[in-house]
């Protein structure tokens, strides 16, 4: 078994669609970012990705570069399974904590353990999803940025 740690954090803005998961969560702002700046699969690919010993999601996916601007993360995500397959891995299961004031996530974890769970191939019950606010203290608590943190744990298997 190998096991990967994630962490990404984004800036709050105007004008931007809130993306978390895959899913556009309704509200009056967004994550600022080079690609669609959905910080909880960007913490998941840095943990696939370090399970993996593949480096990080910069590596992969540059910032610099325009083909991933405004990408949908889950298209990362989608070449990072493939990273995953090649290297004969696959995912046992995926923690992630996401740390944001407003809105309130809940409703929306159901759809984004499903988008997530369709592109890894692996069962419902393998990933767990928690949101949690950081109690009105920090850059999180007055509203500029959110994070994720991910961990995730990958098994070998053998054709």
């Amino acid at each position: 078994m190998r096991v990967g740690f994630g962490y990404d954090v984004h800036p709050i803005i105007q004008g931007r669609k809130l993306i978390l998961g895959g899913e556009i969560i309704p509200y009056q702002k967004g994550l600022d970012g080079h690609s669609d700046a959905d910080v909880l699969i960007h913490s998941l690919i840095d943990a696939l990705l370090g399970a993996a010993g593949e480096g990080d999601i910069g590596q992969h996916f540059p910032d610099n570069d325009e083909q991933y601007r405004d990408i949908s993360s889950l298209k990362l995500l989608e070449r990072t399974y493939e990273i995953l397959k090649r290297k004969k891995l696959t995912v046992n299961n995926i923690d992630v904590s996401l740390v944001l004031e407003e809105p309130r996530i809940a409703p929306f974890i159901m759809k984004m353990k499903n988008n997530i769970t369709k592109i890894l191939k692996i069962s419902f019950e393998r990933v767990n999803i928690k949101a949690t606010t950081n109690e009105r203290m920090g850059f999180v608590g007055r509203r500029e940025g959110a994070v994720s943190y991910c961990v995730a744990s990958l098994n070998e298997y053998t054709d």
